[in-house]
């Protein structure tokens, strides 16, 4: 008897953390079964230490995280330099072969939903150098200020004041970078920040070098409706789940669980403010195959408490789909990169709606095989589909 009941506890844990559905087209399933797995073990060991009070959930993360990243090693293709940018760390890749002209410049945000993650990774490391090699670029890659020590505008402001810095004429010659080929790129969170920072900047008078592209990696773009086709969709989706979209979203706002919650009823927005929605109106900013199946509910209105205290979720600098059309239509040739099984699929779907809108040129490749995280995931044949796709693109418009 004590063996069957063995036996059945294992059977459910090896199916609870080996077995994962996914969608029938994605590549490799086995493969990123297994990748998901290791992710399912660390969460629920990080959230059980949450549970017994020993460590905040991002922190033990963070900690974790830290055994993945490399040094600043140079090689034979690619030169690379830890340094800060008007006081925030950076790493910078520069090409060894010599150039007759001035280089293209890429300044580079990470992702980890403002929580996790940084230019130290093996994934972002490597991500760099192949960039700066095939490219013949520069390649700034920034870090920032991470929740829960820090929360939001610490996050923009730390990225925007070191492209601010970059893109001074005397830095830019520095590093031997042609100021009318220097573009913003970042993924997840770093795409949500490389959004913020291009609108801001086109509106910042004491900034003369403009930035000649912006390219956007599944970026996460709002935070005022939690109920998206996408967000519906998403709580099977590999890697990047409804629930830990919303608690990184809250968590880049404050450490208060109740703002979490509010998000998770799609119940945060006052009323006051629900004239913003109309910037984020799936119904109308949607291709209509994402909209099959699914029906626009305007969401509840919250209580006011949450905007007054975080402030943030209302904020244009953190949500950049809430800009107007007049900010949009100032911004440079965009390129996006969205994926089919993401619950930030929609963020991005409607910001290509909103750019084109307003007569902004934009590049949307979408992966139908595609899924949150795969642009990063070293060694997978759809990330290096994704990432030769997006060199390919700089090579040809930066």
């Amino acid at each position: 008897m004590g063996r069957t009941v063995l036996l059945l506890v294992a059977v459910v844990l090896v199916a609870y953390y080996v077995y994962i559905p996914l969608p029938g087209d994605i590549e490799e399933p086995w493969r990123l079964m297994l990748e998901t797995r290791q992710l399912k073990i660390i969460s629920d060991l990080v959230s059980f230490a949450e549970l017994l009070g020993i460590n905040h959930f991002m922190d033990s993360l963070q900690l974790l995280m830290r055994f993945q990243e490399v040094p600043a090693t140079s090689d034979e293709n690619v030169t690379v330099t830890e340094t800060t940018f008007n006081s925030v760390p950076v790493r910078v890749y520069m090409p060894q072969r010599k150039s007759e002209t001035l280089r293209r410049g890429l300044f580079f945000i990470h992702g980890g939903g403002w929580c996790l993650g940084s230019a130290a990774l093996f994934t972002y490391d490597h991500l760099a150098r192949q960039t700066a090699d095939r490219l013949d670029a520069v390649v700034v890659s920034t870090n920032y200020g991470l929740a829960p020590t820090y929360h939001f505008p610490h996050q923009f402001e730390d990225v925007y004041s070191a492209l601010r810095w970059f893109l001074q004429e005397d830095i830019l010659e520095r590093y031997g970078v042609d100021p009318r080929r220097v573009g913003v790129s970042g993924d997840s969170a770093g795409g949500n920040l490389a959004a913020a920072v291009t609108q801001q900047l086109i509106q910042d008078p004491d900034v003369k070098t403009k930035l000649k592209v912006q390219a956007l990696i599944y970026p996460a773009l709002q935070a005022l409706d939690m109920n998206l086709p996408s967000y519906q969709e998403g709580p099977y989706f590999p890697i990047l789940s409804t629930s830990l979209m919303v608690r990184f979203w809250s968590e880049y706002f404050t450490t208060d669980r109740t703002l979490e919650k509010a998000m998770l009823l799609n119940q945060h927005v006052p009323m006051e403010s629900s004239h913003l929605f109309q910037f984020v109106n799936w119904s109308s900013l949607l291709p209509e195959r994402y909209k099959t199946g699914h029906f626009y509910k305007s969401p509840t209105p919250g209580s006011s408490e949450f905007a007054k205290k975080y402030p943030g979720f209302l904020d244009v600098k953190a949500c950049p789909l809430l800009a107007n059309d007049n900010t949009l239509s100032h911004l440079p040739l965009t390129y996006i990169i969205t994926c089919q099984y993401d619950v930030l699929r929609d963020d991005g779907l409607m910001y290509v709606t909103r750019l084109q809108n307003v007569g902004v040129h934009v590049i949307h490749h979408h992966f139908e095989e595609g899924f949150h995280g795969a642009f990063t995931l070293h060694g997978f044949k759809i990330a290096d589909r994704m990432q030769n796709q997006y060199l390919s693109w700089l090579m040809k418009n930066l």
